[in-house]
């Protein structure tokens, strides 16, 4: 079975630490990368494959929104955020989904199962 290789990027420690608990619940998910800022971002998604990314809008250096507008190729983007108000602006860049913190396991496997309905990753459902 084909794992879903996931970037977390959130330089809040607690954001980051529940999302990479998140993953490491589902099988079918793999920790590819955790990273603190923009920057740290671009150059994952520039020397690694990433399948997903869980990525908070605001970060130092580059913020969310300004990486999305600065890459060429965006891979699959599930945003995290405390900011609801950034979540149209979100959907020009064709996110997969848009998860307010505090982020619960329930909403995060219905992001997770959006993303593979959308992106057919070969892997069966559920969690």
């Amino acid at each position: 079975m084909k794992k879903i290789n996931c970037l977390v990027a959130d330089d809040e420690a607690l954001a980051r630490e529940i999302l990479e608990n998140y993953i490491s619940r589902l099988d079918r998910l793999h920790l590819a990368g955790v990273c603190v800022n923009g920057t740290e971002v671009y150059n994952q998604l520039k020397s690694g494959h990433i399948d997903l990314v869980f990525l908070d809008l605001q970060m130092p250096q580059v913020t969310g929104m300004e990486l999305l507008r600065t890459l060429k190729t965006v891979p699959p983007v599930i945003i995290t955020t405390a900011y609801r108000e950034f979540a149209l602006e979100g959907y020009e860049f064709n996110v997969v989904d848009y998860l307010v913190k505090p982020i619960s396991f329930e909403r995060f496997l219905k992001a997770v199962d959006k993303y593979e309905s959308l992106h057919g990753s070969g892997v069966m459902g559920g969690g």
